[in-house]
């Protein structure tokens, strides 16, 4: 027997070609399934495999498993979100959301109408970015702040005029009076560099900071974040960017955005 896999809603749209991208199951062709004013992107899934249950069984059991198919998920996500050379605002639905049959997908569509409406109308026009900032040059940093930090320069003086033995202990003291002046001048510059970003953007978020085995980069992340942008304001919001990154750089940083995205950071959903 068959369900349906719910990726994302949309607006109502002319939109009548074919999904490129096979269903999460591998097999099954994507489809829109329409519904009053919206477009639920769906594919049929074997509910014997993609059950509740039996997702959650494979994804403690096979994270494999679970990569992949969230892989595709987001595949199909960033599809329907294109339109030939437009950007369209949809709300992207977490993984694992399946309904038994079309009843259930119309009776959730009508029972969320208001509110999937309300986002809908909220992220019209607008697109997600996302913001990087790394910090990839350490040292450079460590010897930026032991220059200028006031702190830092009366402890350093106290112990030139120390004796050896006591000028030891004093350095420990030092080591850790600089990791914490360097921590809260990364939350400075990550602050000052959120708050700038947001002058050009409609609504914005911090998002959890990566370790670095998930961005796979040997520099620390200091800031993640992502900003809903008006389609006018792209261009605004990209020359910020490039004008902090040429600041920062001279301190050992590194910017990095990306987009658009989907919104995943400002369409919450649950259904």
């Amino acid at each position: 027997m068959d369900g349906l896999y719910l990726y994302c809603i949309r607006e109502k749209t002319d939109d009548k070609k074919a999904f490129s991208t096979k269903g999460i199951d591998g097999e099954n062709e994507v489809f829109i399934f329409g519904h009053r004013e919206l477009e639920a992107v769906v594919s049929k899934v074997p509910l014997e495999e993609f059950a509740s249950d039996k997702i959650q069984k494979s994804a403690r059991e096979d994270l494999n498993w679970i990569k992949g198919k969230a892989v595709t998920h987001g595949r199909i996500i960033d599809e329907a979100m294109k339109m030939d050379d437009r950007f369209l605002s949809l709300i992207p639905m977490r993984f694992g959301i399946i309904f038994k049959d079309e009843t259930g997908l119309k009776t959730s569509l009508d029972k969320n109408y208001p509110g999937i409406m309300e986002i809908l109308e909220r992220i019209r026009g607008k697109q997600e970015w996302g913001l990087k900032i790394y910090l990839e040059n350490k040292e450079k940093f460590r010897d930026e702040i032991r220059r200028k930090n006031t702190l830092i320069k009366i402890k350093e003086a106290q112990i030139s005029s120390l004796p050896e033995g006591a000028a030891y202990f004093m350095e420990e003291e030092l080591e850790d009076i600089v990791s914490k002046e360097m921590n809260k001048e990364l939350n400075n510059i990550a602050e000052s560099i959120f708050k700038d970003l947001k002058e050009h953007a409609v609504d914005s978020v911090k998002c959890k900071i990566l370790q670095r085995e998930l961005t796979g980069k040997s520099e620390t992340m200091v800031l993640n974040a992502a900003y809903l942008v008006s389609g006018e304001k792209i261009g605004d919001f990209k020359k910020g960017i490039e004008d902090l990154n040429q600041k920062i750089q001279m301190k050992g940083f590194s910017l990095r955005y990306s987009g658009p995205w989907p919104a995943y950071n400002f369409t919450s959903l649950e259904i």
